[in-house]
C-alpha cells in the first residue's frame, strides 16, 4: 500500500509517498521533494508521479492533501467529493496564497487518477480543539458565524506534539515563510498567535502579521481598494517590506552586517516574536518547554539566539555550541525551561491521517 502526500504553496508543491511497510501503522517513505509552483496544476502533479514512481502512475492507495483553512465544518480528515470541493471553494479569499493551488492539486488528482480516494487533511483542525474563549473575537453576534479565530500550521503543531510526547505546559514556534506560534498543555493547543486568516500574528517573509485595524481603513480611504490592500498584505509586508530587498531570512541575516534594512526586518522579527511569545506564556502560566520548528525555527542559530536571550530573566539558558549545531536540544542543563529543536513533518503527519481514514472506511 503507497500513500502519496500533497502540500501545494504558493511558491512550491512539496511531496512525499509512504509505503505501509510491517505492521498497520509503520509507514516508510520512499520519496519525497519539491516542485516550483506552476499555475498548471495537471503539469505539477505528473512531475510529482515521474519522481516518484518513474514516469509511472504506480499504485497509491490514497492521496493527502494539506489544506490550509477547514472553516467551523472541517474538523477532521475528510474524503474528497463535490460537496466538499464546493464548500471549500467558498473559503479561497480567507487563504489566497494557498488554497487555490492545493485544491487546483485536488481536481488534477482527480482527472489523472479518478478511482484512488483523496483524504483532505486541515491546518486549522488541531486548533479547534483549543478553548472556546481563544477562538472568540470582540465583534457583534450578527456577524458571519464564520468569522472567529481559528490558527494555523496545525498539522506541523500536531506532528511535533506526536514526536515529543511531552505533556509539559510549552510554546511551539513553527517559524518559516508563514510564522505562528502555539500554546500547547497536556499536548491539546491552548492559544496561537495566527487568527481567522494567514495574515495574522507575527510578522512574516511578505505577510504583516497583527495589525491595527485603523491601519487599513487609513489605507482605504486613502485609495486602496481590495486588490490593491490584498496585495499590499500577502505580498508587500513583512520582512521583504521592511528590508526592501528580501523575504529570505538567510538572504538577511547574510546581509545584516552591511545592511542596516536587513538588520531592521530581523530586529522587528525576533521583537515581534518575543512579545507574542511572551503572551503564549502568560496564557500557559509558565512554560517548561519552547520548540523550535520550520525552516528559521530549525536553521537559523541567530534567531534563536536572540530570542532565548529575551527569557534568560526566566532562567533560560542556551548551550551556544549545540545551538549552532542544531541539535535537539540546545538549552542548557541548568536552564529553567527545556529549549529544543524538532524539524517538522507535515507530510508523514497527512499520511498518517490519511491511513486512519483508509483504516476507519474499510
Amino acid at each position: 500500500m503507497e500513500i502519496l502526500c500533497l502540500d501545494a504553496g504558493s511558491s512550491s508543491l512539496k511531496f512525499a509517498a509512504y509505503r505501509l511497510e510491517k505492521g498497520e501503522s509503520d509507514l516508510a517513505l520512499i520519496a519525497a521533494g519539491s516542485e516550483l509552483a506552476t499555475p498548471d496544476a495537471d503539469a505539477a502533479l505528473g512531475g510529482v508521479i515521474a519522481r516518484v514512481h518513474a514516469g509511472a502512475e504506480g499504485s497509491f492507495a490514497a492521496v493527502g492533501h494539506r489544506i490550509v483553512f477547514g472553516g467551523r465544518a472541517y474538523v477532521e480528515p475528510t474524503l474528497v467529493d463535490d460537496d466538499v470541493l464546493g464548500g471549500l471553494e467558498q473559503f479561497i479569499g480567507i487563504a489566497p496564497l494557498h488554497l487555490r493551488a492545493e485544491l487546483d492539486l485536488v481536481h488534477a488528482v482527480r482527472r489523472r487518477i479518478p478511482t484512488v480516494p483523496q483524504i483532505l487533511c486541515f491546518d486549522t483542525a488541531f486548533h479547534m480543539r483549543s478553548p472556546a474563549i481563544a477562538r472568540r473575537l470582540p465583534l457583534p453576534r450578527d456577524i458571519d458565524p464564520l468569522v472567529q479565530r481559528y490558527g494555523f500550521h496545525g498539522l506541523s503543531y500536531e506532528y511535533v506534539v506526536s514526536e515529543l510526547h511531552d505533556r509539559r505546559p510549552m510554546v511551539i514556534a513553527h517559524l518559516g515563510a508563514g510564522a505562528s506560534l502555539c500554546a500547547v498543555r497536556d499536548g491539546l493547543p491552548v492559544d496561537t498567535t495566527m487568527g481567522f486568516s494567514p495574515l495574522g500574528g507575527l510578522m512574516m517573509a511578505t505577510r504583516p502579521g497583527d495589525l491595527d485595524p485603523g491601519i487599513l481603513l487609513r489605507l482605504l480611504e486613502g485609495g486602496y481598494d481590495f486588490k490593491g490592500l490584498s496585495d499590499l498584505l500577502y505580498n508587500r509586508s513583512g520582512l521583504l517590506g521592511v528590508s526592501g530587498s528580501s523575504a529570505d531570512m538567510k538572504t538577511l541575516l547574510s546581509r545584516s552586517a552591511g545592511d542596516p534594512f536587513a538588520r531592521a526586518a530581523i530586529e522587528l522579527f525576533v521583537y515581534q516574536l518575543v512579545k507574542q511569545l511572551g503572551a503564549m506564556i502568560a496564557v500557559l502560566g509558565g512554560v517548561k518547554a519552547l520548540v523550535f520548528t520550520g525552516g528559521i525555527g530549525e536553521r537559523a542559530a541567530a534567531i534563536r539566539t536572540d530570542v532565548c536571550a529575551a527569557f534568560a530573566y526566566m532562567g533560560l539558558r542556551l548551550t551556544d555550541a549545540a545551538n549552532v549545531r542544531n541539535e535537539r536540544t540546545i538549552s542548557d542543563r541548568q536552564s529553567s525551561i527545556a529549549v529544543m529543536v524538532v524539524p517538522t513533518d507535515e507530510n508523514l503527519m497527512i499520511a498518517r491521517h490519511a491511513l486512519t481514514r483508509l483504516k476507519k472506511d474499510s
